[in-house]
């Protein structure tokens, strides 16, 4: 997001590269999925070794505001995107095979009608200001996903289109735990981006990133490639008033301007893998977006008119290691051991579905719904395709 004032000045979505490094303890994550909620089955009783623990029952979820310091925004593996009457429907992930000589052009002409400028202003006793961002429709009937910091704050909002139409614009609802957010316009048959399927992505593919960067240049496109998957950062603004930690981000060198943020991020097919966030203020060609799957579940709650709203199972959790593994003389090193690193705080949260399934500080979590928890598809990742309510089986050790 772009601040205005006698020059435009970025708001930016900084920091530093990410490396091996994990935090220590976190929070499981929220989960979602396109089936309906399952009945709650009755907790399981442990049994030695390896065996399932519970099948939990998710709760009704986190809502905007409240308890976003409790769950981890991750990766989802969905296939389904909006369509015209609200619904959703599958779209193909697979791999796309295009001559990349075209490939830039096509798929730019796909999406580059759906992409918006948003304009904000605010006021305060301090003076206020204005802003601009990105953002693209991804229903005719004026739905828009952007970034959080591209509208949290504003008092006022106006919209303009790729063919120049501007509309006054509402924020529908704010995902507090990621950095999105979803606007409203009052109007009908718009231009729509196709979404794509960010589970499949692979390092190497081409990238496309369509934004208004500096607030200036309307529509600009940058290309590159996926550079690196399940990426970690902090954060912040321009002025390093605030930080927050996202995770499972999408790395790509295809050049994220100020002004790019709520932007897409494009595969070679013309259809949006990501939303551009984040970009490294300490190198070159280091930028970051939000994979498209996370979005997918909140997308569908604003189309069905529901408030945005994440599950949890209420526990904070590391991910084990062969070295965690050694030190803590597990019998595994792969999986989720449950504790928390301030002695303040339960491992497991009073009154949670963990709680209410008997899990407790010390559990190693070895699997989800018979999958296995390890590095590259951690706790967080497996609980991701539910939606609240759900009920889903864990294995611990």
């Amino acid at each position: 997001m772009a601040e205005r004032g006698p020059d435009p000045v970025e708001y930016q979505r900084y920091g530093p590269p990410a490396g091996d490094h994990r935090p220590d303890w976190q929070a499981a994550a929220p989960a979602w999925s396109t089936r309906p909620p399952a009945d709650r089955p009755q907790v399981q009783e442990r049994g030695p070794g390896l065996a399932p623990v519970a099948a939990i029952a998710l709760v009704v979820g986190i809502t905007s505001g409240a308890l976003s310091s409790v769950a981890v925004s991750n990766m989802l593996h969905s296939t389904v995107t909006p369509t015209a009457s609200g619904s959703l429907t599958n779209v193909t992930g697979g791999s796309v095979r295009i001559d990349e000589s075209s490939a830039v052009t096509e798929s730019v002409k796909k999406v580059a009608p759906a992409v918006v400028t948003i304009s904000s202003s605010s006021s305060s006793p301090l003076g206020g200001g204005s802003g601009i961002g990105s953002g693209f429709l991804f229903d005719p009937r004026g739905w828009i996903l952007t970034n959080r910091h591209v509208v949290s704050g504003a008092d006022a909002l106006t919209v303009r289109l790729n063919d120049t139409r501007t509309f006054p614009a509402r924020v529908y609802g704010i995902d507090t735990l990621t950095d999105l957010a979803i606007v409203k316009i009052e109007a009908s048959g718009l231009p729509v981006a196709h979404l794509g399927v960010s589970s499949g992505l692979q390092q190497g593919q081409m990238a496309i990133a369509i934004g208004n960067p500096l607030g200036t240049f309307e529509n600009s496109v940058t290309t590159g490639v996926v550079s690196g998957l399940g990426r970690q950062i902090t954060a912040g603004d321009a002025g390093n008033q605030s930080a927050e930690q996202l995770n499972n981000l999408i790395q790509t060198d295809a050049a994220i301007n100020p002004g790019n943020s709520g932007g897409p991020l494009v595969d070679s097919g013309g259809h949006v893998i990501g939303i551009n966030t984040a970009v490294s203020q300490n190198a070159q060609g280091i930028g970051f977006a939000i994979p498209i799957d996370v979005a997918k579940p909140i997308l569908a709650q604003a189309l069905a008119g529901k408030p945005l709203a994440r599950p949890w199972i209420g526990v904070f959790y590391q991910a084990v290691t062969k070295q965690l593994a050694d030190s803590e003389h597990l019998s595994v090193d792969y999986g989720a051991l449950i504790g928390s690193s301030d002695p303040s705080s339960p491992a497991v949260f009073p009154g949670s579905p963990a709680a209410s399934a008997g899990l407790r500080s010390g559990d190693v979590i070895v699997s989800v719904d018979g999958h296995r928890v390890d590095r590259d598809h951690d706790l967080s990742t497996q609980i991701l395709p539910h939606l609240p309510g759900d009920s889903i089986s864990l294995q611990v050790r």
